[in-house]
This record gives C-alpha cells, sequence and structure tokens, in this order.
C-alpha cells in the first residue's frame, strides 16, 4: 500500500496550510537557508545535549535564526512562491534586519539589563518596535492572518484601552514606547514562556518527528492500521482512524496529517461505499485527535507543564485516557456508519500480515517507545527527546532504503529547521498576546466577564468559555492555540471556579483543537473535504459528530476529574474507563442513529443520555445510562425489520 503524495494533495495543502506555501525558486539564497536551517538545528542539538544558555538568549538564537529563514524562505503574499524566480531584495533586507534585531539581545545583554532599571535608548525603543512588528509580519506569512488579528487587537487594546467606555475592558492605556520595550526585552512578551519552552524542547521534538517520517514511518502507521482493522465491518474508515491518531502523535498539524493520510485513506472509503462526506469527517476528525494524543500533543502538552509546575510525564498520563476515548468515539462512529450502509471489511487477501509488517519494519517503533519510556521514568523532555533523535537517526541505517547519504543528513537537519518556522513564529506571537495580557490585566478582566455573563453558574461559564476558545482556536496551530486559551481563559476557571488547574487547562486545549473541525472556519474537514471532493460545510458538521467526545469529556473532567487522573484508585478508574466506553458507543450510535438497527428520534435521544450518563464516573448515573441504553437494544433487538435495504433504495 502506497501513500506517496501526488499534486491534488500539494495543491490542498498550499490551500488551506500556510506552512506548505514556501517558496520553490530561491536561486542563490538556497545555501544560505541551507545553512541557516541547519546550523539551527544543530544549535538546538548541542545545547539539547551540553545544556541551554541562559533563557533570553537561547531564546534569541532561536527565534532570530528562524526569522530570517522565514522571510527568504516564504514570500509576502500567497502564491508568489511559483511566481517569484529568486528572494526579491526587499525580503533579504527584512531577513537580516530580523536577525539583527534578535541578535542585539545576545550582543548587548548587559547593557539591556542595566537598561531595563534606567530606561531604555531610542535604539533599544526603535529595535523593539521593528522586532515585534516582524514577528507579526513572519507569522502571518507562516500561519495565516488569525493570530496576527488577535495580536493586533490585544497591541490596540494596550495602548487605546483607557478610551474604552466600559469599566470591566478600560485601562490606563500605556504608550508605544513602553509596550513595546515591554514586550522585547522583559520576560513576558516575545521571549516569554512559550519561546522558552519552544527553544527548550519543542524544536527537538519536531525534528525528531521530521527525522521518524523519512524512515517513511507514515506508510509504516497506515499499513499497520489496516492489517489490524481493515477486515471488520467498515474496515477502511476503522484504518483510517487507527492511521491518523498514530500518524498525529509524530505531527505537528490537523491540515497535514490529515492531507497527508487522507490523500490515501479517503479514496479508498469512499470506494468501499462511505459517503464523501463522510470519509473527509473520519480523516479530519482523526487527523485533528492527534493532537490530543500523547506524547507530543502538538507540543503545548511541553507548555503545559511550564504553566501547572508538573512533570511532562504527569500532563501525557492525564492526557492519555481522554484521548483513548476520543478516538473509541470515532471508531464506533465508523462501526454503526458502516453497519447502516452494510459495508464490509476487506477481502484478507489485499490487506498486509501485522506479523510481519511488525518483524520487518516495527524496529522503527522504538524511537517512539524510547520517548515515552525515558519521560516516564523521570527524565527531562530535552533528554528524552535527545535520546528519541538520536535512536531514530540510528535505525534510519538498519535498512538501506532509510539509510542517509551526507547529502540527505544535510537534508533532514534543514528540514527540521523548515518544520519548525511556523510554530516558532507563532509562539512568539503568542507571547506578544500574553504579554499584553499580563500587563493590562485582560486575564482578570475575561474572569470578571465570564463571572457576569454566567451569573457564577460554572455550567454556563464553562459554555462561554468554550465557545470563546473555539472562536480563538480557528486557523491557529495547536501550541499557539493553547497559549492564548491557556492564558485568557484557564485562570478565570481556576481562580473564580476553584476547578482543577490540569482539568481546567485541558478543557480549553481541546476545545481550542476542535475548532479544526467545527464550522464555519474547520480547515482540517476543509482539507479533507477537497481530497473526497465533498462539501466542506457538511464535511465539518460530520466530523463534529464523529468527533463528539471532544465537546463532551472536558465537561465530564472539569466535574469530575478521575478520568485526567486526579485523586483515583485503581478500581474507580478501571471503572470509570469501561462505563466510559460504553458511554462513547451510546454517544456515537446517537449521532450516527444506528445501533443494531436504524434508530428512531426517541432511540437516538435515550441512546445519548444514556451515553452521557455512563460517562459520568457516578454509580447512580451508571445505573441510568445502562437501562437506558439495555432497553433501547431490548426493543430494537424484537424489531424484525433491518433498515439498510430501505435506507439503501432511500438514497439511491
Amino acid at each position: 500500500m502506497s501513500n506517496q503524495p501526488n499534486n491534488q494533495t500539494k495543491n490542498i495543502l498550499e490551500k488551506y496550510d500556510r506552512e506548505s506555501q514556501s517558496r520553490i525558486h530561491l536561486g542563490k539564497w538556497i545555501w544560505v537557508v541551507t545553512f541557516l536551517g541547519v546550523g539551527l538545528t544543530l544549535f538546538h542539538l548541542y545545547t539539547g545535549y551540553f545544556g541551554t544558555l541562559p533563557s533570553q538568549q537561547q531564546g534569541a538564537i532561536h527565534l532570530g535564526t528562524a526569522l530570517g529563514i522565514v522571510f527568504l524562505l516564504f514570500p509576502a503574499k500567497k502564491g508568489l512562491q511559483k511566481k517569484q524566480k529568486n528572494v526579491p531584495w526587499y525580503d533579504v533586507i527584512l531577513a537580516f534586519m530580523a536577525m539583527y534585531v534578535t541578535y542585539h539581545k545576545i550582543i548587548f545583554f548587559e547593557s539591556i539589563l542595566q537598561s531595563r532599571i534606567s530606561g531604555y535608548s531610542l535604539l533599544d525603543i526603535v529595535i523593539a518596535i521593528i522586532g515585534v512588528l516582524l514577528v507579526l509580519e513572519a507569522t502571518r506569512r507562516t500561519v495565516g492572518l488569525p493570530i496576527v488579528i488577535v495580536a493586533s487587537i490585544t497591541l490596540l487594546y494596550a495602548v487605546f484601552g483607557n478610551y474604552i467606555p466600559t469599566d470591566i475592558l478600560s485601562h490606563p492605556g500605556f504608550s508605544v514606547d513602553a509596550v513595546a520595550t515591554d514586550l522585547w526585552f522583559q520576560e513576558s512578551g516575545v521571549f516569554g514562556t512559550p519561546i522558552q519552552i519552544s527553544s527548550k524542547f519543542i524544536y527537538l521534538f519536531l525534528f525528531f518527528g521530521v527525522l521518524l517520517i523519512h524512515t517513511n514511518i507514515g506508510k509504516i502507521f497506515n499499513d499497520m492500521a489496516f492489517a489490524l482493522t481493515g477486515k471488520y465491518t467498515g474496515g477502511t474508515a476503522k484504518a483510517a482512524v487507527a492511521a491518523s491518531g498514530m500518524q498525529g502523535m509524530v505531527s505537528g498539524s490537523s491540515v497535514g496529517n490529515t492531507v497527508a493520510s487522507g490523500s490515501f485513506t479517503i479514496p479508498m472509503m469512499k470506494k468501499a461505499g462511505f459517503k464523501p462526506e463522510f470519509s473527509a469527517a473520519t480523516e479530519a476528525s482523526a487527523s485533528t485527535g492527534g493532537q490530543i494524543m500523547p506524547p507530543l500533543m502538538g507540543a503545548a502538552a511541553f507548555i503545559m507543564m511550564e504553566y501547572l509546575g508538573v512533570p511532562y510525564s504527569t500532563i501525557m498520563m492525564a492526557a492519555a485516557i481522554p484521548a483513548v476515548l476520543y478516538f473509541t468515539g470515532i471508531f464506533i462512529g465508523t462501526h454503526f456508519e458502516a453497519k447502516k450502509l452494510g459495508i464490509l471489511g476487506l477481502p484478507k487477501s489485499e490487506l498486509p500480515v501485522f506479523r510481519t509488517l511488525f518483524l520487518t519494519y516495527g524496529y522503527l517503533l522504538l524511537p517512539l517507545f524510547l520517548i515515552i519510556g525515558t519521560i516516564l521514568i523521570g527524565f527531562t523532555p530535552q533528554r528524552a527527546a535527545l535520546f528519541g533523535v538520536v535512536s531514530a537517526f540510528l535505525v534510519s541505517f538498519i535498512r538501506k532504503e532509510t539509510r542517509m547519504s551526507l547529502r540527505q543528513i544535510i537534508h533532514v537537519l534543514e528540514q527540521g529547521a523548515r518544520v519548525a518556522l511556523p510554530v516558532i513564529a507563532a509562539v512568539a506571537t503568542a507571547g506578544i498576546i500574553a504579554g499584553i495580557i499580563s500587563i493590562t490585566g485582560l486575564g482578570s478582566k475575561f474572569a470578571a466577564g465570564i463571572i457576569a455573563l454566567s451569573g457564577g453558574f460554572l455550567v454556563l461559564a464553562l459554555i462561554f468559555t468554550m465557545i470563546a476558545c473555539i472562536i480563538l482556536g480557528m486557523g491557529l496551530p495547536t501550541t499557539a492555540n493553547y497559549v492564548v486559551t491557556a492564558t485568557v481563559a484557564a485562570p478565570a476557571l481556576i481562580n473564580e471556579f476553584g476547578i482543577e488547574p490540569i482539568a481546567a487547562h485541558m478543557f480549553v486545549f481541546y476545545f481550542g483543537i476542535v475548532a479544526d473541525i467545527t464550522p464555519p472556519v474547520c480547515l482540517a474537514a476543509y482539507a479533507g473535504a477537497g481530497i473526497a471532493k465533498a462539501n466542506p460545510f457538511k464535511s465539518g458538521i460530520t466530523a463534529v459528530k464523529l468527533a463528539i467526545a471532544a465537546f463532551i469529556i472536558p465537561y465530564i473532567i472539569v466535574y469530575n476529574p478521575i478520568l485526567v487522573l486526579v485523586d483515583v484508585t485503581a478500581v474507580n478508574i478501571v471503572l470509570a474507563i469501561i462505563t466510559a466506553v460504553v458511554g462513547m458507543m451510546g454517544v456515537s450510535s446517537a449521532m450516527i442513529g444506528y445501533f443494531i438497527r436504524s434508530s428512531r428520534l426517541w432511540e437516538r435521544l435515550a441512546l445519548f443520555a444514556g451515553g452521557l450518563c455512563l460517562i459520568l464516573p457516578e454509580f447512580i448515573t451508571n445505573l441510568i445510562g445502562i437501562g437506558l441504553m439495555a432497553t433501547v437494544w431490548f426493543l430494537q433487538k424484537q424489531r424484525k425489520d433491518d433498515d439498510v435495504g430501505r435506507l439503501r433504495a432511500a438514497e439511491a
């Protein structure tokens, strides 16, 4: 089975994924890009082993080099990547200017520290203003407008907040000089926690993913998924879910994962008999779910670790059960849809043999297991990532087809930098937003607004927070998405309503992520629809139905955080998992409209209510849930009509 990219894949990536819109023709500047890219990766490998520089200096090299590459690699306007035959002079100037204003922090590190007390010079102020503007422009080129618009609004708010008439949002206002220097030279702005975590941990994990992709692990994930699930009812869809979940563990992009996996899985689902919209939705929801699947979680888990002050292993384990439930819901949804349409599995003769695959290629999974294992036994994420990189490099030499020449090693080192560029730019801009929230007190104002709107009722506060997170998450990459929502929304839930910190952060994280499949701006669903030739909006609606767990579980963990391993025992967590899985069966069945027969409206409502009751880890609600689902099962069992033929006739 092959999943090589084709022209359609490239076109869809260029349409929906800004990361894929880099210049094709660089002229002589290709050597500069290669030098900077290879140098940036080697710098992170060196500091990963020998120890990082002071945070401001580490962040300056990390961001400055990345900005230089961005302006050489990404054109100012979409569509110019194919037309321009060389890097225009103005982008060369911007590249060197970006490197200068960031390296300035290293060259004049001591004098800048003194300036925090004595006052900044005119040159410092000019550098700060230029630096902030260049970060925004680099982010626009690599990520897109949404996060830049949010950052621009917060900047205007910082300067003109004194003109806002309402007491809740107004503040004294700050000068442009004060805002720029605070964001550029203090540790709460551009070079704050997000960029520090990016320079210490995230870059190495992204490079680890690049190395794994070079070993062709994506094809191995696909083949293993088909070997395990392809023969069962609706096997093509189930294999797509499994493959995308595994691929998402090492991928940082919902859209990129949707296109990479979907170019192979979506045509197979359509051929098997699934509707185009359902095929696109299955791939989009599963690929988006990859962003909540440990160990990588779109790199956001590292920032969550810093915000919460807990070991990375704690974040991984807390995220594991909700992620499994998410994929269980999608998996069950594809099963019921296949049963409803009468879609069988693939013939065994067309499927790879798992035992053969595992014995031949199983060693490629060793780096992934090594990273997880080293984190769980107490190694720092940085050291674990380094172990993963070294092991991935070594296993690539085991087979001839993945063995790297010197030219390929240089290419992989450069590719590591290219993959990291959108994340670095986005977290720098997220740092701007976080810095503005800090200096203006916007976080506490947001909390006051949530309390006022909700009247102090937690469920209403959660609903308003959910809406805010989905809006903020539209079009943002995973890491920046989490930084914004965690800075604005999570403190309100923790400080005002007493929610467990890890439950609050998981709540905002989940709802920031599902923006990728939530209409109207459902980029992953749009990308999947492009491959499936389906209606994008209908694909988004179907993806929401399949990913319904992502809209339910965050509420459950807020009210009873047992699913994120807070105050658990072995017995109650096992029971909670079992009942939650059965509950997801009820909810997914209600969304699809099929249980053991096609469900009537009242049966769907009963299944949905029963599923919710089972997901709640309470004895009484579990009994109610079992009763409701058992009633529907018994009544459908008594019905002799199997609606498959009628449904097919209606659709013909």
